[in-house]
């Protein structure tokens, strides 16, 4: 399994490709940004990361300064998290999270941040709740942090 930046790739165009055959409405929206050219617009400085294993998509998030909470205080914000359902229940995503915290303690970021309406799924990654909010879509959101070291 190999980790990809897809703005570094030298394959966007396949991956993108890769990411629209999801069967989740929030990975659409991930790729009109792209299409769109406005994935920092919507944004802010970040990447898109694939988790691969040889020419197969896994599991893809985003980690960027915002996501569906409108908070500038809180960030930056693990995002768009989806694995292919084929690879679900071996924690694919983990990987992607676990990159996700380097990248910010190379950053001499302490926090890192997520929103969804899973209940028990990132605990087992290390973050925990702090509240719930209303998003940006007028829907409710479980926010939670995650220290980096």
């Amino acid at each position: 399994m190999e980790i990809i930046d897809y703005f570094k790739s030298d394959k966007p165009g396949y991956w993108l490709s890769e990411i629209k055959k999801s069967d989740w409405q929030a990975a659409e929206t991930l790729a009109r940004f792209i299409e769109e050219k406005t994935f920092h617009d919507n944004l802010g400085e970040g990447t898109l990361l694939l988790l691969a294993d040889s020419d197969k998509l896994v599991s893809f998030l985003t980690f960027a300064e915002k996501d569906c909470i409108d908070d500038e205080r809180l960030s930056p914000w693990v995002g768009f998290v989806y694995t292919v359902p084929e690879y679900r229940g071996h924690r694919y995503a983990g990987r992607l999270i676990s990159r996700c915290g380097e990248i910010a303690a190379e950053k001499e970021i302490t926090k890192i941040y997520v929103c969804t309406d899973h209940v028990g799924l990132y605990e087992k990654y290390g973050f925990s709740y702090i509240e719930s909010r209303i998003d940006i879509y007028g829907g409710n959101s479980r926010v939670y942090f995650k220290p980096i070291s």
